[in-house]
């Protein structure tokens, strides 16, 4: 059984960039949750990828919710441009900037989502201290830069405490209201190396939000890939 409903974010970085308004079309009607877009500077990544006017070409192929991780310096200068770009949450690395909590209320002030990613060797005791203040955290389960990395196990256990530390807050626990509603969980995202066999192992220890590239974009078929993802625990 699902402790939480299962959200499933294939990243564009695994398709063919000279396609990007097409893969954006497939991965919305194979019942993408959301489209992962990732945008490095080249600098706090050793790596270029996706920038603004790619993002603004996949928003005018979709109707699917978007959802920006930029690993660069200094997040707060991009928000606007990113905002008009389409995006509909923006995720940015902790480690990357000192205005963490200046950059996580101008995104929510520009009416868009904040989420706040933190690189596998950043210690969890820097993560309780914002999970009240941004809509969702991205846990790298491999170090951010490339696709097809192997899967870091070692990231679970901080996965585990993050959900505990919501838990123990009372920040979106998720489960039935008393009227009989489904309450969302607060949004833990997992990135990196996710197939059918760490999707289960990240699931079980508290993340709900699932990005998956290489594994996805190699199945034959994207819509049982998703589908078989966000059912396979």
């Amino acid at each position: 059984m699902e402790k939480f409903p299962i959200q499933i974010c294939p990243s564009i970085l695994s398709g063919d960039f000279g396609r990007l308004a097409d893969e954006a079309k497939k991965l919305e009607q194979a019942g993408a949750d959301a489209i992962h877009v990732d945008i490095m500077d080249g600098h706090f990544v050793p790596n270029l990828t996706l920038g603004p006017k790619a993002l603004a070409a996949i928003r005018k192929a979709t109707r699917c919710f978007l959802d920006v991780h930029i690993m660069i310096y200094n997040p707060f200068d991009y928000v606007e441009v990113l905002v008009q770009s389409g995006a509909d949450r923006i995720t940015f690395h902790f480690e990357a900037t000192e205005d963490v909590e200046d950059t996580i209320a101008f995104i929510r002030k520009c009416g868009k989502k904040a989420g706040l990613a933190f690189r596998p060797e950043t210690s969890f005791s820097m993560i309780p201290k914002y999970i009240d203040k941004c809509d969702l955290i991205l846990l790298m389960t491999v170090s951010p830069g490339f696709g097809g990395q192997k899967f870091m196990p070692e990231v679970l256990e901080k996965v585990k405490l993050t959900r505990e530390a919501c838990d123990k807050r009372g920040i979106r626990q998720g489960g039935i209201s008393s009227q009989g509603l489904t309450l969302p969980p607060f949004d833990i995202q997992v990135d990196g190396g996710i197939n059918h066999e760490t999707a289960p192992l990240c699931v079980k220890a508290g993340a709900n939000v699932l990005v998956s590239g290489d594994y996805l974009f190699k199945q034959p078929d994207m819509k049982k890939g998703i589908e078989g993802l966000r059912h396979c625990i």
